[in-house]
C-alpha cells in the first residue's frame, strides 16, 4: 500500500533537514582552523580568491590571442603583431600566478595540517583528562572516543580546505558563466544540468561510507586490540609461551576480510556508478562542442570565440562538479567531525571546589554503610560495608578475587562514589574534598599497575606529581623502598630509561 502524499512529503523534508543539519560543523570547524593559525588560514583565503579568478582570464586571453593571429596574419601589420606578442605574455602572466596560488595553498596546507592534527590530538586528551573511570569502563564510551581519534587531525582541515575550495570553484562558475551567457543561457543550462546526478551519487555514497565506519567501531577496536597483544613485549610472553599468536593472527585477518569486503563491495558500487554518471558530462561537453564549432563555421563566432567557449564550457564543467563534489565531500567531513564533537561534548560531571583538610584530622578513615554498583551491572559490588581506621592502625583486607577489595579502594580515592552510604576522611565526607588535596593524601599501588616507560626517577616521582623532578626525593623514596640497592648501579642510576621502547632501555 503506497504511503500518504502527506507522510511521503515529511519524510523527504526530513531527509532534507538531516542532510542540511549536518553542515553545521563547518561553523565549528572554521573558528578551530582560524584559532590554530590566523596568518595561514587568511592566506588560505586569499589564494583561494586568486585561484578562483584567474583561470577565466587565461581563458579570455586565450580568445584574445587566437583572434589577433588570426587578424595579424591578413593584414600583415607590425602593430598586430606586436599586440599579439603583448596577450601571450599577458597570458603567461596569469599561467605564473595561477600555478603560484595553487602552490602557495598547498604549503598553507602542509602547514596547517600539521598544527591543526597536533590542536585536535591535544584537544581530546585534554577532554580525556576530564572524564570519570565510569567512561573508561564503557564499551561505548570506547566506540565514541575511537571514532573521534580516528581521522580526527585530518577531517577539520579537509572540511575547511573544501568550504575553500568551493569558495574558488564558485568565483571560477560565475567568471565562467559570464562568459558563456554572451554565447547561450541554455548552454549555462546544460553545465549545471549535466553535473548534477554525479553530485547526487556522490552524496549518497558518502552516507553510506560515513555509515559503515560507526557500525565497525568495535571491530576496529578489536583489531587494535590485537595489533598491541601481538606486538607489545608486555604480552609477548604469555603469547609465545601459550601458543596464542597463530589464533589470534587468525582472529585478526578475519576481522580484516570482513570489513574488505564491505569496503570492496562499496567501492565496487561507487566507481560504477562514477563512471556511468561522468558519461553524462561527456556527452554534454560534446554536444556543446559540436554546438560551438557549428556557430563558428556559420561565422556567428570567431575562431578564437569558439577556443575561448569550448575551454570555458570544459573548465566549467570541472569547476562545477569540483564544486558539487566539495559539497558532498563537505557533507561527509561533516559526519566525520560530528564523531570529534560528539566525543569532546561529552557531558562530565562538574567538580566543584572542595577544601583541604577536614574538620577532625585525628578521625582518620570511615566507611559507613556503604554500597557500590558499578554502572549497567544488576548486581552491588560492595554492600553494608562500615570500618573505621584511626590515625596510625593498619588493616588488611583479605578475600577472593571478585570479593570488592579493589572497588574499595577506588571509592577510598574518589575515582567512584558510593551508591549508597558515605567515605569520610579526617569527619569530611570524600565528595566535598578537593579531589588534588585528597589524592595528595593517599598513595596507592594498584595490582594492575602501570610500568612507565620513563626513566627511574620519573618512574618514582610519578606517585606525587608535585614533586616529579625532585632527584632529592626520588633517592629518599628509593630508600625507603628498599630500591637503592639496584638503582645507583645502573649505567645512569635514576636517570636511566626503564623499558624497552627507547634507546639504552633496561628492565
Amino acid at each position: 500500500m503506497a504511503a500518504p502524499p502527506e507522510r511521503e512529503r515529511a519524510t523527504l523534508w526530513q531527509r532534507l533537514r538531516a542532510f542540511v543539519s549536518v553542515y553545521r560543523y563547518v561553523g565549528r570547524a572554521v573558528p578551530l582552523v582560524w584559532q590554530t593559525n590566523r596568518s595561514l588560514t587568511l592566506a588560505l583565503l586569499a589564494l583561494s580568491i586568486v585561484g578562483g579568478l584567474l583561470p577565466a582570464g587565461i581563458a579570455y586571453t586565450g580568445k584574445l590571442i587566437v583572434d589577433q593571429v588570426l587578424l595579424a596574419a591578413r593584414t600583415h601589420l607590425h602593430s598586430d603583431q606586436t599586440r599579439a606578442l603583448i596577450y601571450i605574455g599577458v597570458e603567461l602572466g596569469f599561467v605564473i600566478s595561477l600555478a603560484a596560488a595553487q602552490r602557495g595553498i598547498d604549503v598553507c596546507r602542509s602547514l596547517l595540517r600539521a598544527q591543526l592534527g597536533h590542536r585536535i590530538n591535544v584537544l581530546i586528551l585534554e577532554k580525556a583528562l576530564t572524564l570519570d573511570l565510569t567512561h573508561f569502563e564503557d564499551s561505548d564510551f570506547y566506540d565514541k572516543m575511537t571514532r573521534a581519534r580516528r581521522e580526527a587531525s585530518s577531517r577539520p582541515l579537509a572540511l575547511v580546505m573544501r568550504t575553500f575550495g568551493l569558495l574558488q570553484d564558485g568565483i571560477a562558475l560565475a567568471t565562467y558563466g559570464a562568459l558563456l551567457l554572451a554565447f547561450s543561457p541554455l548552454l549555462s543550462a546544460v553545465l549545471v544540468v549535466a553535473a548534477l546526478p554525479a553530485f547526487i551519487a556522490e552524496t549518497r555514497f558518502s552516507g553510506e561510507a560515513f555509515r559503515l565506519f560507526r557500525w565497525r567501531t568495535p571491530e576496529t577496536r578489536e583489531q587494535m586490540y590485537l595489533e598491541t597483544v601481538l606486538a607489545r613485549e608486555d604480552h609477548a610472553k604469555e603469547v609465545t609461551v601459550f601458543s596464542l599468536g597463530p589464533r589470534l593472527l587468525d582472529r585478526y585477518r578475519a576481522i580484516f576480510e570482513r570489513l574488505y569486503r564491505e569496503d570492496r563491495n562499496l567501492t565496487l558500487r561507487r566507481g560504477l556508478w562514477g563512471y556511468l554518471l561522468a558519461l553524462v558530462s561527456t556527452a554534454a561537453f560534446f554536444a556543446a562542442y559540436g554546438w560551438i564549432a557549428i556557430s563558428a563555421i556559420a561565422s556567428s563566432i570567431t575562431l578564437g570565440q569558439m577556443t575561448m567557449y569550448v575551454l570555458v564550457f570544459k573548465q566549467g564543467q570541472s569547476a562545477l562538479s569540483s564544486a558539487l563534489m566539495a559539497v558532498g565531500r563537505i557533507y561527509e567531513d561533516n559526519l566525520y567531525v560530528s564523531n570529534l564533537y560528539e566525543f569532546l561534548d561529552e557531558p562530565v560531571e562538574t567538580r566543584a571546589e572542595g577544601v583541604a583538610k577536614g574538620p577532625t584530622p585525628d578521625d582518620g578513615l570511615r566507611f559507613e554503610d556503604v554500597a557500590f554498583r558499578y554502572p549497567g551491572s544488576d548486581r552491588d559490588a560492595l554492600q553494608g560495608v562500615s570500618l573505621h581506621i584511626r590515625p596510625g592502625q593498619k588493616l588488611a583486607l583479605v578475600g577472593a578475587n571478585g570479593s570488592g577489595k579493589t572497588t574499595l579502594i577506588k571509592l577510598l580515592t574518589r575515582l567512584y562514589s558510593p551508591t549508597r552510604g558515605r567515605v569520610l576522611l579526617d569527619g569530611l565526607d570524600l565528595r566535598e574534598w578537593d579531589q588534588e588535596a585528597l589524592r595528595r593524601r593517599v598513595g596507592v599501588i594498584f595490582q594492575d599497575f602501570i610500568r612507565y616507560q620513563l626513566t627511574v626517577g620519573e618512574n618514582i616521582g610519578a606517585g606525587d606529581t608535585d614533586a616529579f623532578d625532585d632527584e632529592a626525593r626520588w633517592r629518599t623514596a628509593a630508600d625507603k623502598g628498599l630500591a637503592a640497592e639496584f638503582i645507583e648501579p645502573l649505567p645512569r642510576g635514576y636517570n636511566t630509561q626503564l623499558g624497552r621502547w627507547f634507546n639504552d632501555g633496561r628492565e
